[in-house]
């Protein structure tokens, strides 16, 4: 199975919900925002949103810095 991460083609053995794929990447807590297909998901729905082939994912976290 092959999603698109934040640009970048990334192969998946089995389809997987978002929330355990972000686990999975190494994202935790809340400092982050998910956009699959173009579309922003809740954090509530992280667990219930199934992540299919050919998915696309945008993960955004703020830059700090000066």
């Amino acid at each position: 199975m092959q999603v698109l991460i934040n640009g970048e083609t990334h192969s998946l053995e089995f389809s997987i919900k978002l929330a355990a794929l972000l686990l999975e990447l190494g994202y935790c807590g809340e400092t982050f925002a998910v956009a699959v297909n173009g579309s922003f998901v809740a954090r509530s729905e992280y667990g219930n949103t199934q992540i299919n082939n050919g998915d696309s994912l945008d993960i955004v976290a703020p830059v700090v810095g000066g």
